[in-house]
C-alpha cells in the first residue's frame, strides 16, 4: 500500500467529517466529489471520472464503491477496508443504492455534496427515487470547507509543485525565442514539469500578442516575434495538490516603459501581500491591491479577485471555493494555501502563498522580475 498520508492523517480527517455529520444530525454523506473521495480515503484512480462513490458514516468507517477494473488501486491508495465494485454492463446506480442502504440505513437523513460535478439531475432523482423514505440534505460546504486548512504534509507537495512550477519556467522562458511558436514553449514548459515531478504536464496561462493583456489563454501555432509579450503559468500538481506563479516575459528585449511597468505592479503587490496574517480580514490586502492598482492610472476599473484558495484540485477543477473581493467575509487562518495574482495593462505577476504563524509564506520563489528571453 502506498498511502500518499499517514493513516493517523485519514482518521483525523473521518473524524472531523464524522463530527460536522453528528453536528447537523445526519447519518452520514454521499460523497460524489473526487477531491472529496481522495482526501477522505486516500482512494485515487486516473479514471475518476468513472461512477465512484464514498458513502461515510457517521460512525464507522466508509464504504467506497467503484469500477471493478480500478480494484488495484483500492488496494494500493484507499486508507480504509470496506469497498464494492460494479462492473461493465451493470446499472451502477443500483449497485450504489444497495451499497447506501447497507451502509445507512433505508430512512436515513443523508448529505450529498448537491454542487459535486459527477451529480447529474437524472442521478439525484434516481437516488432519491429508489430510497423514498430517506431524507437528502445539501451539505456541499462540510469537506470543502476542511480541506482549506492544510496539514504540513499537504503544504509539502504544494512546495514540491512549486518546485516544478519554477522549473516549467525556466523551460519556458529557455524556448521564448523569436521564431518559435506557443506550442514550442508549452512543449518545453510541459517536459520539464513532468520531469520535475509533476502528475500533470499542462502549462496553464501561455499566452502572446494581443491576448497576452487577458487571462486564461493557452498555446496556439502564432510564432513569437522580438518585443512580444508573453504571459506564462505553470501550473503543476504533485499529488494532485498545485502551486503556480505567472510571470511576464518579453521576447528579446523590453523598454524601459516596460520596466517602470513591472517594477510598480510587483511592488504594490509585495504591499499587499504584506498584509497577510493570521486573523487579518481578507478585504485588508484586497483593498492595498485595488487602491493601488487604481491609483496607478494603468487601468480605469479592476474587477478581478486578488486571491483563490489552491490544494487538492482534480480537472476539471480549477480552484478552492474561497476567494478574496471587496465583499469577502472571512479573515486568512494559519495553514490556507492561496493563488495571489494581477493582471494589469499587459503585465501579470503571481504567487502561491501559504499563511503561517508570523504571516506568510511564498512556496513560489522564482525571482520577482520582468523577465527578458534571450
Amino acid at each position: 500500500m502506498t498511502l500518499w498520508f499517514s493513516k493517523d492523517e485519514f482518521n483525523s480527517r473521518l473524524a472531523q467529517i464524522q463530527a460536522a455529520l453528528l453536528q447537523r444530525g445526519l447519518d452520514g454523506l454521499v460523497a460524489l466529489q473526487p477531491e472529496t473521495i481522495t482526501w477522505t480515503t486516500g482512494f485515487y484512480t486516473r479514471a475518476y471520472s468513472s461512477f465512484q462513490v464514498a458513502v461515510i458514516p457517521a460512525q464507522g468507517e466508509p464504504h467506497l464503491l467503484c469500477r471493478d477494473v480500478s480494484a488495484y488501486y483500492v488496494e494500493t491508495t484507499y486508507a480504509f477496508s470496506r469497498s464494492s465494485f460494479w462492473s461493465d454492463g451493470h446499472d451502477m446506480r443500483e449497485v450504489a443504492l444497495d451499497v447506501i442502504a447497507r451502509t445507512l440505513g433505508k430512512k436515513a437523513r443523508i448529505g450529498i455534496e448537491a454542487d459535486a460535478w459527477p451529480l447529474n439531475i437524472n442521478l439525484h432523482q434516481f437516488l432519491a427515487g429508489g430510497l423514498k423514505c430517506a431524507e437528502w440534505v445539501n451539505v456541499g460546504d462540510i469537506t470543502s470547507r476542511l480541506r482549506l486548512i492544510k496539514s504540513p504534509a499537504e503544504i509539502d507537495y504544494q512546495r514540491e509543485a512549486a518546485a516544478a512550477a519554477e522549473a516549467g519556467m525556466t523551460a519556458g522562458v529557455g524556448a521564448a525565442m523569436a521564431g518559435n511558436s506557443e506550442r514550442d514553449v508549452a512543449a518545453a514548459v510541459c517536459a520539464a514539469l513532468v520531469k520535475a515531478g509533476s502528475d500533470t504536464p499542462g502549462p496553464g496561462v501561455l499566452s502572446s500578442g494581443e491576448r497576452a493583456n487577458h487571462l486564461h489563454g493557452g498555446p496556439t501555432d502564432r510564432h513569437l516575434a522580438h518585443g512580444d509579450t508573453l504571459q506564462l503559468e505553470p501550473t503543476p500538481h504533485v499529488r494532485h495538490y498545485n502551486a503556480r506563479f505567472m510571470r511576464t516575459i518579453k521576447i528579446g528585449a523590453a523598454s524601459d516603459r516596460d520596466r517602470e511597468i513591472a517594477d510598480l505592479l510587483i511592488e504594490l503587490q509585495d504591499n499587499a501581500l504584506a498584509a497577510v496574517a493570521p486573523g487579518v480580514a481578507a478585504t485588508v490586502p484586497d483593498r492595498l491591491y485595488r487602491e493601488a492598482i487604481l491609483g496607478s492610472g494603468l487601468v480605469r476599473s479592476y474587477t478581478n479577485k486578488t486571491f483563490y484558495s489552491i490544494g487538492l484540485m482534480m480537472s476539471p477543477t480549477g480552484a478552492e471555493p474561497l476567494e478574496v473581493t471587496p465583499e469577502s467575509d472571512w479573515c486568512f487562518e494559519v495553514g490556507m494555501t492561496f493563488h495571489s495574482y494581477l493582471l494589469v495593462a499587459g503585465f501579470g505577476f503571481s504567487e502561491t502563498l501559504v499563511v503561517t504563524l508570523g504571516g506568510f509564506e511564498r512556496l513560489t520563489n522564482y525571482p520577482r522580475a520582468l523577465i527578458v528571453s534571450g
